[in-house]
């Protein structure tokens, strides 16, 4: 059942880039496929590993800049949850948030919903419309509050 839903979302993203005008290369293919194929947010240079593995000449240029595109075209969220890296995500797996514990470095997801009074008083307060699709909040977890 799961091969089904990253086929379906691969295709998405197949169809994303042609319409846009961009050719199907089998490396970018396979950096689109690394993407929807993890079970967590993935940096470039895990993508980078597992690409390298069946495209041993592949450069790490051409994985940011698959990166940037699949950015560009909103395929992909990227993500800093404090490692000092920036971290990528499947854009149609939804949107959610993180709590980033700065002691033990848990990572709690956090349902987009919690964030709906912000987005609503940034407008309301300072005409702001905040793009709260992808974000990480740092602080102490509970059992590091102890």
């Amino acid at each position: 059942m799961k091969l089904c839903v990253i086929r379906l979302t691969e295709m998405s993203c197949d169809q994303t880039l042609r319409e846009h005008g961009y050719r199907l290369t089998p490396q970018r293919m396979l950096v689109v496929e690394v993407i929807h194929s993890s079970d967590k947010h993935i940096s470039a240079e895990e993508i980078y590993e597992r690409v390298h593995a069946q495209f041993p000449h592949i450069n790490i240029s051409t994985i940011y800049r698959t990166l940037e595109l699949l950015d560009e075209l909103g395929l992909v969220t990227k993500t800093d949850l404090g490692e000092g890296c920036v971290r990528y995500h499947p854009a149609e797996k939804g949107h959610h948030h993180h709590l980033v514990c700065r002691k033990c470095g848990k990572i709690i997801d956090l349902d987009e919903l919690a964030l709906a009074p912000l987005k609503d008083a940034l407008l309301y307060d300072y005409g702001f419309k905040a793009d709260l699709r992808h974000l990480a909040i740092f602080g102490q977890c509970v059992d590091c509050q102890k």
